[in-house]
């Protein structure tokens, strides 16, 4: 068994309700996606082991790399790979049931280099998803947010009732500002069209099957350790960070779906696995003695570095979400082991 395989049967054997997903269909957009994917393997895995019957209409981009990426299912008459833009209207004759919103771009690498392209899933393709929901009597609608979209807190502990301080004419809030557009508009299309929607607010969430160019530090960490490299850090590594496997971030996922408040926002994350990135560093570095790898400086003028975040540290508390059943399981030496393990 794989690791991502082990991953699923966990995510699969966890208090979830799924006897609401038994013959229902599923549209998942951005379903190539690290955590959409997921996503997608838990509903498929569940019609094999549990014959729940569901129906999951792939919607992506990229129709080949979907292809590749969900070969054992191509036959599977309960799995569909739609290549639609989001960005255009779009339409299918199926009724849909479960509408889950993940298309989107969330790495900082391309903040900087396209803004735009980073806003317009999250507000175009948001009111397009919408839309497209108007047609259908959903049970239930999840938008995948970020915690990015609370700006700078300060040293504050951030709560789903704070209002964030985001800067509009930062160029790196094209990705936080425009998330908290396609908030309002879950919400605005709730209270015009009773459209049952939900919002998952995502912290830093890892794991196998992430792409280790992506751009962000932990990915940067664990591609590092991968092709055998000391770690280097590009920072003075002193922010603060919650670090959530993917397996915790799927399970709440579902949770919220399933059992979430409509119009309402949730954070996702474990508070227990908050390091430094300094502290991350030493950490997984530390994993595999045998590859008597250590931390270094990058002191070279890195012309490929993203726009960095202002943001000093981020503490989000995950009360409103446990209250659902959430309880993260996987601490980060166990997390990022099974993430490098996943690349071998």
């Amino acid at each position: 068994m794989t690791i991502i395989e082990d991953d699923i049967q966990n995510i699969v054997n966890s208090n979830i309700p799924w006897d609401q997903i038994q013959g229902k269909s599923f549209l998942i957009s951005g379903a190539a996606g690290f955590l959409a994917t997921y996503m997608a393997h838990t509903i498929m895995y569940l019609n094999k082991t549990r014959s729940t019957n569901s129906t999951l209409f792939a919607l992506v981009r990229n129709k080949k790399e979907a292809e590749q990426k969900f070969s054992e299912y191509l036959d599977d008459p309960h799995f569909k790979i739609l290549d639609f833009d989001l960005n255009e209207d779009f339409d299918i004759l199926e009724h849909i049931d479960y509408v889950i919103h993940a298309a989107s771009n969330a790495s900082p690498r391309f903040y900087g280099i396209d803004p735009v392209g980073t806003l317009l899933p999250n507000v175009i393709g948001t009111k397009n998803i919408l839309n497209f929901s108007r047609k259908h009597r959903l049970r239930s609608f999840l938008f995948f947010s970020s915690g990015e979209i609370y700006g700078d807190m300060g040293n504050e502990k951030i709560f789903e009732e704070n209002i964030g301080k985001v800067d509009p004419l930062d160029l790196r809030s094209c990705y936080a500002e425009s998330k908290r557009m396609g908030e309002n508009m879950c919400v605005s299309w709730n209270k015009q069209y009773d459209i049952p929607t939900k919002i998952a607010r995502i912290f830093h969430t890892y794991g196998p099957g992430m792409k280790l160019n992506d751009g962000r530090v932990f990915a940067d960490f664990v591609s590092d350790v991968v092709h055998d490299r000391n770690i280097m850090m590009k920072s003075d590594g002193n922010t603060k960070r919650p670090f959530c496997y993917v397996s915790d971030t799927i399970r709440a996922l579902f949770l919220i779906l399933l059992k979430g408040e409509n119009t309402h926002a949730y954070n996702i994350s474990n508070p227990s696995c908050l390091v430094s990135i300094n502290e991350l560093a030493k950490i997984i570095s530390n994993l595999f003695p045998s590859k008597k790898l250590c931390v270094v400086r990058d002191k070279r003028n890195n012309q490929n570095k993203y726009l960095k975040s202002h943001i000093n540290i981020q503490d989000p508390d995950i009360s409103k979400i446990m209250n659902l059943g959430y309880d993260p399981k996987i601490m980060i030496e166990e997390g990022f082991r099974r993430t490098i393990n996943s690349y071998d």
